[in-house]
This record gives structure tokens, C-alpha cells and sequence, in this order.
């Protein structure tokens, strides 16, 4: 058995994770759309920059 790259594993694991995403929205009774696992968050110095921006 051949060892997986780190970018196979990257990719495996987001494909589960929206399907498992998907499942979850129905099992609540919502019907997900195709792009609903494709949100883009923010980088995490944007994240951190809002959050400081709020408590201030």
C-alpha cells in the first residue's frame, strides 16, 4: 500500500466533511443546496482583527 500525500488526505477529508454537512441538514429536515459546504471563511487575521474590533 502506498503512502497518501498530505494534499490527498486535505482533499478526502473536506469532500467527507461537506457530505457529512449535507447529511446532517437533511436528517434536520432542511434541503441543502450543492454550494452550501463551499462557503469561504475568512483568512484567520481577519477573524482576529473583527473580534478586536468588537470588544473594543
Amino acid at each position: 500500500m502506498e503512502k497518501l500525500s498530505l494534499e490527498t488526505k486535505k482533499i478526502w477529508f473536506a469532500k467527507h466533511r461537506r457530505a457529512n454537512f449535507a447529511a446532517s441538514l437533511r436528517l434536520e429536515g432542511f434541503a441543502p443546496s450543492p454550494c452550501d459546504g463551499e462557503i469561504k471563511l475568512p483568512s484567520r487575521e481577519a477573524a482576529l482583527k473583527a473580534v478586536r474590533h468588537v470588544k473594543a
